[in-house]
């Protein structure tokens, strides 16, 4: 295939010649997006009680409410923006995020009282939606033969700031204080709404094809039953993930005999998995781009569903560590073939709509994930949380195998 029908082809599906150096802004503007919101997690307890809370019970529960505030709001106005996003532009919707972001967390540096900073929380999540925006711009930006690729390499980004979110908000605090770190994330994020405004180039529909009302989003669904597979498959993935999440530290209390070491063997579990995601993003994409997405994701689900049985009989930390990234390694490029999947089931012009339900689909998978997890893992025992989402993933993994089937025969 020549250059030149290459990019015919490109231009046919409504990729942007510009498509990777607007991947590389994506990946940044996640990255440093991710890291600026989970960089309180180390010291949110403290800041709680900087604000006036002072008894321990009432610090938990304070701190928990402000660290779900965001994703609460981002999980209700994901679809909004995803909407908006598809009528007005994906680089617009990018530098509302961005600029959002930073006068968000700008503002958390300055707050006085705690409801001050759950109200914060709570606006950083509706301004906020910079990554699932970098979602949608690459999906459809892209060449469709590489969406999958390209879709990891931003997984990676992302993944990359979660892991490194908590790691800087425990280094920045004690060097130059609480309030001076949210200050210092606001002009980051500023930053990438620079980068974002000046560096993105999106390419647009032609003035004749967007003209009139626009249909609905469902209408334009060509397979409806593959997005309805995709959207309940990124809830699970997100609720297999979170649901380990609340039982980590009591599990390696019962693996590691000293005590001052269950906290640093637990951050090493928790990193294990994230790691494995980064290193397989980009490849498991490249793959899927080759094989098929449907197959690489449900070979992914049976993969991890197989690596949780062990995961729930391990008898020394190291065992729970290497478990824990091979499953990253499995899980690395799965959201990216939802992403794609959907991506390929309607036009380019409904495809932030269907990106934003997924995008609140996940978000319902992370806040019932660990919630489920904690009770099961207190009324029945930990086990159980390790077997009964073993279940879940393969149960998922046939669901994907038969929806892929009679995608394929229709």
């Amino acid at each position: 295939m020549t250059s030149a029908t290459l990019r015919g082809s490109d231009d046919a599906d409504g990729a942007s010649p510009h498509w990777r150096w607007n991947l590389a802004v994506c990946v940044a503007g996640s990255f440093s997006t991710i890291v600026a919101m989970t960089l309180l997690l180390p010291f949110l307890p403290l800041y709680v009680e900087q604000l006036g809370v002072h008894d321990p019970a009432a610090i938990v529960e304070w701190s928990g409410l402000a660290y779900g505030a965001t994703f609460f709001t981002a999980a209700l106005c994901a679809p909004l923006w995803g909407r908006l996003a598809d009528r007005y532009g994906r680089k617009l919707m990018l530098i509302r995020a961005s600029l959002g972001m930073a006068v968000a967390m700008s503002l958390i540096g300055m707050a006085t009282s705690v409801w001050q900073l759950v109200a914060l929380r709570l606006l950083a999540g509706l301004l906020g939606g910079y990554a699932s925006g970098s979602n949608v711009l690459v999906a459809t930006q892209t060449p469709r033969h590489r969406t999958g690729w390209a879709l990891g390499v931003l997984a990676s980004g992302i993944m990359a700031g979660n892991l490194a979110g908590p790691l800087v908000g425990g280094a920045l605090p004690p060097l130059i204080g609480i309030r001076a770190t949210f200050w210092l994330a606001g002009a980051l994020i500023f930053v990438i709404f620079l980068a974002t405004t000046f560096l993105i180039r999106e390419e647009r529909p032609t003035r004749a094809a967007s003209s009139g009302k626009p249909p609905g989003a469902w209408s334009l669904v060509t397979d409806k039953r593959r997005v309805v597979a995709m959207l309940a498959t990124g809830m699970l993935l997100m609720f297999a993930v979170m649901s380990i999440e609340p039982i980590i530290t009591v599990y390696v209390q019962q693996l590691v005999d000293d005590a001052r070491r269950v906290t640093l063997v637990s951050g090493v579990v928790m990193s294990a998995c994230a790691l494995g995601s980064i290193l397989s993003a980009s490849w498991l994409g490249r793959l899927a781009d080759r094989v098929g997405h449907w197959n690489v994701l449900t070979g992914g689900l049976v993969a991890s569903a197989l690596l949780l049985v062990p995961q729930a009989f391990v008898t020394a930390a190291w065992q729970l560590i290497a478990l824990r990234f091979l499953m990253g390694l499995a899980l690395g490029g799965l959201l990216p073939c939802v992403t794609s999947l959907i991506r390929h089931s309607a036009p380019a012009r409904a495809t932030g709509t269907l990106l934003g339900w997924s995008t609140s689909s996940q978000y319902v998978g992370q806040v019932t994930g660990p919630l489920v997890g904690g009770v099961i893992g207190g009324h029945l025992g930990m086990r159980w949380v390790f077997l009964g989402t073993c279940v879940l993933l393969a149960a998922g993994a046939a669901t994907n195998w038969r929806a892929a089937r009679a995608s394929r025969a229709r």
